[in-house]
């Protein structure tokens, strides 16, 4: 029902995340990030919000995403219907894909990057997903939109898109967050808003905004 992509900048250190789908707020159920740990990204047929945020705990503990991963999917009955993928703090991936997610569903990994999906129009979403992604220019943010668009315009969801959400977490800089809950054009109105956070008065603002390396900024 969704498709998704979890990638590290492997200049800067930072996590970042995108999805799409064909239903209600997608940024809310799918993505979850924290700049010492890495990245989750739970969806399918019966997502489990619980499964993205017990795996951030898992590699905060000190597993890899591939550990954290089993820890996650092993104890749960109803696995067959989740997908879940996961990025650690080295770069390392891990996918889960249950056999019960509407086809088409997949996912592939590369060092620092997993893209998944299920409900998709075939595998060539995911193709576009990953290609795209490696092939942009930009920052993180913005690489990252272009990867969602271009799986949009090679199939996307079965049923069209109507919400999208970027997550970008890093130890320099402010959480980007930002989700489209529901619209007709959900990624494109989701690259206008994220060129919106990117000029004028909020991003003139955002510079005053603590950080994790420095939690005191914008203190007198």
């Amino acid at each position: 029902m969704t498709f998704s992509i979890l990638a590290q900048d492997m200049n800067t250190g930072a996590f970042g995340g995108a999805a799409a789908t064909g239903s209600l707020c997608v940024g809310g159920w799918v993505l979850r990030g924290d700049s010492r740990v890495g990245m989750s990204a739970s969806q399918g047929a019966a997502p489990s919000t619980i499964w993205g945020e017990d795996a951030l705990l898992r590699m905060q503990a000190g597993e890899n995403a591939e550990q954290a991963l089993e820890s996650v999917i092993r104890p749960d009955a109803g696995r067959d219907w989740r997908q879940l993928a996961l990025l650690d703090r080295t770069g390392g991936t891990a996918c889960h894909t249950g056999t019960k997610n509407t086809g088409w569903r997949g996912s592939l990994v590369a060092s620092g990057l997993v893209v998944s999906g299920n409900l998709l129009t075939g595998p060539q979403v995911l193709t576009a997903l990953r290609d795209a992604f490696l092939a942009a220019r930009g920052d993180l943010a913005e690489r990252l939109l272009v990867s969602i668009a271009a799986a949009e315009a090679a199939g996307g969801d079965t049923r069209g898109l109507k919400s999208a959400a970027l997550l970008v977490v890093s130890d320099d800089t402010p959480p980007l967050t930002l989700r489209v809950d529901w619209s007709e054009n959900p990624i494109a109105a989701l690259c206008d808003l994220h060129r919106r956070s990117q000029t004028g008065a909020y991003a003139a603002w955002l510079p005053s905004v603590p950080t994790r390396n420095d939690p005191e900024r914008g203190h007198d």
